[in-house]
């Protein structure tokens, strides 16, 4: 007679195509998520690039790349301000965490089936109940909107026939089973996930660093609108800092620590018991306090991701891409007005100077010409001069004066004749020949 192949419980079925789709649709909308969040953080960077770039380019250079580069400066704050939006409108409930605590809830059940509750005669109608209870929950946490997502991945999710280390989800478990598939699963992947995150924090305070250090050799020997770089290493630096408060891995270390810990406390627990003490008292207490250890850590992890995401305000981080904007701007008209006041004083000052040479060389003339005026030779040329002048004023003076008495002589002789259009030739030619005579040169 043939061995019957055990018929796979419909509920269990039922279980794991639940968890397999919540499991699938949280890990798409956290990957959706963490994109959109980089995309915003990444158009930060690029924002500051673009708005170095208009500074830096010179008046000669291209019309269309200037085009281009303000195409671009303006168009980085609006695609950040929509993929806030986006975010803000079918993310900022944190569903992708309501879905995460929902699939872990129901694998949580699957495991007491199939472990403590395999010998209870009304296990299915326990866990159908369950079921329900963890679907309506979703239903109130998701504000009403429930559905589940396509998947067509295997059920259980993640079991791979080929491998005999992976749990086949339908059979009930022994102690050894239920230790080797889930306790001794857990305790590797979360001491896995552990030393990824320290990796990942390491790399990024080195990202961080190098990026800060960058920026204070620029401030340090930068000069003009070579300064302005400073800005995009700030913002490089403080996308850094943004990921890594936005993974929140600091939190995640410390919680999955929690977990390693404590199973590392129960896994040497059943290895130090005997074959005879791994009685089925001591499998269900391994059970419990593996699942109620894995379901604390569930639901800290959703609550500290629950408290980044709440700290964190999309619409003011991609309000944020227009400050750094803006400030790049004002930080490059500051500088072109520091290169303005440096040629400003700077003329100032060679004006001052070129005053000061000017204003000492008229002194020093007017010194020299001082200096030969009082020399005798200059008082001799001087006193010849005002002799010579004085002599022709007299001269010009004894003149005037003989000219005007021999005017007075001419008036009083003619006196009788009227002097106009009826006068003779005889007459005027008389009059002509008594005016005095001039010996100066003529022409």
């Amino acid at each position: 007679m043939e061995t019957e192949t055990p018929k796979t419980p419909p509920i269990l079925n039922i279980a794991w195509t639940r968890h397999a789709h919540l499991d699938a649709a949280a890990g798409r909308r956290t990957k959706a998520f963490l994109n959109i969040r980089r995309w915003i953080i990444l158009l930060g960077v690029l924002a500051t690039f673009f708005a170095i770039l208009t500074q830096m380019i010179a008046p000669v250079d291209s019309v269309l790349l200037k085009l281009v580069v303000k195409i671009l400066l303006i168009a980085t704050p609006i695609l950040a301000s929509v993929f806030a939006a986006f975010s803000t409108k079918f993310y900022s409930n944190g569903a992708w965490l309501i879905m995460r605590a929902g699939s872990e809830e129901i694998k949580k059940e699957i495991y007491f089936y199939r472990t403590i509750l395999q010998k209870n005669k009304d296990r299915r109608a326990h866990m159908e109940k369950r079921l329900a209870e963890i679907q309506r929950q979703l239903f109130r946490s998701l504000g009403g909107e429930f559905s589940f997502e396509d998947y067509d991945g295997p059920i259980p999710p993640h079991y791979n026939p080929d491998d005999p280390d992976t749990d086949a989800g339908y059979s009930d478990l022994t102690g050894e089973e239920y230790f080797k598939f889930r306790l001794e699963h857990q305790l590797d992947w979360h001491n896995k996930k552990i030393n990824q995150f320290k990796a990942q924090r390491r790399r990024m305070n080195i990202y961080i660093y190098a990026a800060g250090a960058l920026g204070a050799v620029i401030a340090a020997w930068g000069e003009g609108l070579v300064s302005l770089w400073v800005a995009l290493t700030a913002s490089i630096t403080a996308a850094f800092l943004a990921w890594q408060e936005l993974r929140n891995v600091d939190t995640i270390i410390k919680n999955y620590s929690k977990v390693v810990m404590e199973l590392t406390i129960l896994y040497d627990h059943w290895h130090n018991l005997e074959l005879e003490e791994r009685t089925t008292a001591e499998f269900y207490k391994m059970v419990r306090s593996c699942e109620e250890i894995l379901w604390a850590q569930n639901t800290e992890y959703i609550r500290s991701m629950q408290e980044a995401l709440k700290d964190s305000d999309l619409e003011e981080e991609a309000g944020l891409i227009n400050r750094v904007v803006k400030e790049s701007v004002e930080s490059a008209e500051q500088a072109k007005q520091a290169m303005a006041d440096s040629i400003v004083d700077f003329t100032k000052e060679t004006l001052h100077e070129t005053e000061m040479n000017v204003a000492e060389t008229f002194e020093s003339v007017l010194g020299a010409l001082a200096e030969e005026a009082s020399s005798d030779v200059v008082q001799k040329e001087l006193e010849a001069m005002s002799k010579a002048a004085t002599e022709m004023v007299e001269n010009v003076v004894e003149k005037a004066s003989s000219f005007k008495s021999s005017l007075a002589d001419i008036a009083k002789e003619f006196a009788h004749i009227d002097i106009g259009r009826d006068t003779t030739k005889e007459e005027l030619n008389a009059i002509l020949a008594r005016f005095p005579k001039s010996n100066d040169v003529k022409g």
